[in-house]
């Protein structure tokens, strides 16, 4: 297990729509508490909005955590896919946006930017995504992102287009 000696604040973003969203959710935070070198600081309500893509799928239920650890971003991501792992999700090769049980998804490791075929931190979508966006702000309103900008700027700047109900 790859470690940092410094220990880095992350964020990760939840999703599920599949099987009971509200309880995978519940689950996930749980295995978070749980991960090694890692404590849970805070989460975000839960938020209700539709799939990314026109496919016929239930809405989703999405929420942020976020955690201090001593893990690398490739370590936290592979503790992140087990626990996806674990609560059943399926992988559906040429299929990416796919209903899903479990979707964690590293959004931020503390400033790191990094751009491989592995892991891209800031989360590629982050900036895009009210679903990841409004619960990030809820946790941490005053947050600077790696680009410099200020995450309330971001929010405001999307407000108008928001389609996620905070449940």
């Amino acid at each position: 297990m790859k470690t940092v000696e410094k220990s880095v604040t992350a964020f990760v973003g939840l999703g599920s729509n599949l099987d009971n969203p509200r309880e995978q959710l519940q689950k996930a935070l749980q295995a978070l508490r749980e991960l090694p070198q890692s404590r849970l600081l805070c989460h975000s309500s839960f938020y209700q909005n539709p799939p990314l893509t026109g496919n016929d799928q239930p809405d989703y239920l999405n929420a942020v955590a976020g955690l201090t650890t001593h893990l690398s971003p490739e370590t936290l991501l592979q503790q992140l896919q087990q626990i996806e792992n674990q609560q059943g999700r399926q992988r559906q090769e040429g299929l990416r946006w796919a209903a899903r049980t479990l979707d964690l998804d590293l959004l931020l490791y503390g400033e790191v930017q990094q751009n491989d075929p592995r892991l891209t931190l800031p989360h590629h979508g982050l900036y895009q995504r009210d679903f990841v966006l409004y619960p990030l702000y809820e946790c941490v309103p005053d947050l600077i992102l790696p680009n410099g900008q200020r995450l309330a700027e971001c929010v405001e700047q999307r407000k108008a287009a928001a389609s996620l109900t905070r449940v």
